[in-house]
């Protein structure tokens, strides 16, 4: 069994995305394969929220999520403005490795941020990771301001003692700018790694079949894929 926990150095950098590809890629190689939304936010009952479009996507239909509130803010402030109780996450550590019992792959999507607040202690992602020894998948921008974000991310990963699982851009679009094809080589010297992979931009919009094979050339072979990192970055080299 394994879990592996989807984070981003922000909102908005293609988390759904990437957890579908992570799931699509195990669903694949006939893995079994469950996908958990510990909190979903800014969806109101009976909306689709993230679970939705990674079932579209990757065709998973083992899918949880524990809570959900129609704000869209952190789970700890859409719980509160909703008067309703926040989400335990040591409550769903719990539910997670029951999960992983009988399962290949559980994957956790958490919501925006490694440090966003699930509740009034001020409980994490990464304190959820640290509870299942889980490493964990940052997703992050291409563009100008990433460096920060990423760096930030890691550095309160190792702080807390949290597995780097690898850094993936969650949206790579068709026409790199000057700092987007700058950065690859400084998101590779902050992680100390190369890329885990890069998904082009708009992939979320594809049909599962197509999805199937951009997750297999988006991914590392560490996640399944076969991306590869020097081949990427060799391509987008400045002059």
């Amino acid at each position: 069994m394994s879990v592996l926990m989807v984070t981003g150095t922000c909102t908005g950098v293609g988390k759904t995305v990437v957890t579908a590809a992570l799931a699509t890629l195990a669903r694949a190689r006939g893995s079994s394969v469950a996908v958990v939304k510990p909190g979903q936010t800014g969806v109101a009952p009976g909306e689709p929220g993230d679970l939705a479009e990674v079932a579209r996507l990757a065709g998973v239909d083992d899918l949880h999520e524990f809570a959900r509130f129609p704000d869209p803010l952190s789970p700890a402030a859409a719980a509160r403005r909703a008067g309703l109780p926040p989400l335990r996450l040591a409550d769903v550590a719990g539910q997670i490795s029951k999960l992983a019992e009988s399962r290949s792959l559980v994957l956790v999507e958490g919501a925006g941020g490694l440090l966003v607040r699930y509740d009034s202690e001020g409980t994490t992602l990464a304190d959820l990771a640290r509870w299942l020894n889980a490493a964990v998948v940052v997703v992050t921008r291409p563009d100008l301001g990433t460096l920060n974000h990423t760096a930030l991310t890691l550095e309160a990963m190792a702080h807390r003692g949290v597995q780097l699982a690898g850094v993936v851009i969650g949206a790579w679009p068709a026409e790199p700018d000057l700092a987007m094809r700058s950065n690859i080589t400084d998101l590779e010297t902050i992680a100390a790694r190369p890329l885990a992979g890069a998904l082009p931009a708009g992939a979320g919009a594809l049909d599962p079949p197509e999805f199937l094979l951009t997750a297999r050339a988006g991914l590392a072979p560490a996640l399944g894929g076969a991306f590869d990192a020097a081949t990427f970055r060799n391509t987008y080299a400045l002059d």
